[in-house]
């Protein structure tokens, strides 16, 4: 089989901002943890891997490389030596870090790489502001939500919450006339909506929470009605997860009344499919069905031809697909809301990481609870990993595969 460049690989280091030295020297740092002796590993060892001369790494790179990023060596594009290549585990030493500080560090080093590449150093902080700035900062907004789409939370949530820091700094420092001070109020309730969902997918959920009533806050001061929907779906999206789907459904209801949804298309399709999930939870499946299809039909109303904002990018018909499955499962129909994961998944655009890990670990759990035990574990073969274990979905995953581990043996 003739080279084929890493492509996953590359873009992993390009959306971090990374250089190839980089990366190299916190190989080293991290292997120097793993295995007592510092790493030697150099530059030309990462150029290697993305053009794809070594497919798969040494064991004495690859998992520190799976400690960094926090994902499964085939996630990052490295392709098995052969059917029956499995990663050792590093040898047994001496604790020397306390918890889970090697995880922070790692964190730390992501954070402080995304910071320079999203551009989060460049936030005005003293003098006049003006609109060139305001762009600057939207810019910087549109680049933190492109990397939660593709890559999820993880260090996202540092670098979002110290942009919100940066952002108050310039509201409270800085000079500017009336139409600055509703902008920068507006670009507050974004970058704390994007750490929110940060907060989120790391199972931070006071974080979470505290941050999302800031964006509302923030949105209601900013006079911005599209903001203020963004904070209050948010909210309804925790309630749902926290177990309060009549709660979540009223807000859902409360949203989709306000006149200006009538004429964004996309925010429409994503609070009816989110009320769906609600009425489902509730035992309404009929509500469920018919909002379901009033989120295809907004969507259809949506004009494709323009690039979206940042944050509903993710709302694509893979997406619709995965939010009815979603809204299925709440209702108890596996077996509609499996077929329809199934959908998604094929469906997802390639930049879109962190969601199809979300729906393949969905579609594993969806396979253990109508007992395709086989199926479960051919899902999650191609996405097991427990570095990342701050993570939700990382938990969801540890859940079925410590379930497929207890099953009988010999049980298919």
């Amino acid at each position: 089989m003739g080279r084929q460049r890493n492509t996953t690989f590359e873009l992993l280091l390009t959306s971090y901002g990374l250089s190839h030295q980089d990366l190299a020297d916190e190989v080293n740092r991290v292997a120097a943890d793993m295995f007592g002796t510092p790493g030697e590993c150099t530059d030309r060892h990462v150029r290697r891997w993305i053009s794809g001369e070594v497919r798969w790494p040494w064991t004495r790179y690859l998992l520190p490389l799976q400690q960094i990023f926090g994902k499964p060596a085939q996630a990052m594009g490295f392709v098995p030596r052969g059917t029956g290549t499995r990663i050792p585990v590093p040898p047994p030493r001496p604790p020397v870090r306390k918890g889970s500080e090697g995880i922070v560090q790692r964190r730390t080093f992501l954070a402080g790489a995304l910071i320079a590449a999203l551009g989060i150093d460049q936030a005005p902080q003293r003098g006049r502001l003006g609109a060139s700035d305001v762009d600057r900062i939207e810019r910087t907004i549109t680049r933190l939500d492109s990397h939660f789409n593709g890559l999820g939370g993880g260090a996202l949530i540092e670098v979002a919450t110290d942009y919100l820091h940066r952002l108050h700094h310039a509201l409270d420092h800085c000079s500017y006339g009336p139409r600055i001070e509703k902008a920068l109020y507006r670009a507050i309730s974004a970058t704390a909506s994007c750490a929110g969902w940060s907060a989120h997918d790391c199972g931070r959920y006071d974080d979470a929470s505290r941050l999302r009533n800031e964006a509302l806050q923030a949105a209601l001061l900013a006079e911005d009605a599209v903001a203020q929907t963004r904070a209050w779906s948010d909210l309804a999206a925790q309630a749902e997860h926290a177990g309060r789907p009549a709660e979540a459904a009223r807000i859902n209801r409360a949203a989709l009344s306000e006149r200006h949804v009538r004429h964004t298309p996309l925010i429409t399709t994503l609070l009816h499919a989110r009320l769906a999930d609600c009425l489902g939870a509730t035992g309404d499946p009929s509500g469920m069905g018919r909002h379901l299809a009033a989120a295809e039909r907004a969507y259809d109303r949506a004009d494709t031809t323009t690039a979206p904002p940042s944050w509903l990018a993710f709302i694509t018909p893979a997406e619709i697909s995965g939010l009815a499955a979603i809204a299925h499962q709440s209702a108890g129909s596996y077996d509609r809301a499996e077929l329809l994961t199934t959908q998604t998944i094929e469906l997802l655009a390639p930049q879109f990481t962190r969601n199809r890990t979300y729906y393949t670990v969905l579609l594993a759990e969806l396979q253990l609870v109508q007992g395709k035990h086989a199926q479960a574990a051919l899902t999650v073969a191609g996405v097991e990993d427990s570095t990342n274990t701050g993570s939700r979905i990382a938990r969801r995953l540890e859940c079925v595969t410590a379930a497929l581990d207890e099953r009988p043996k010999g049980k298919p």
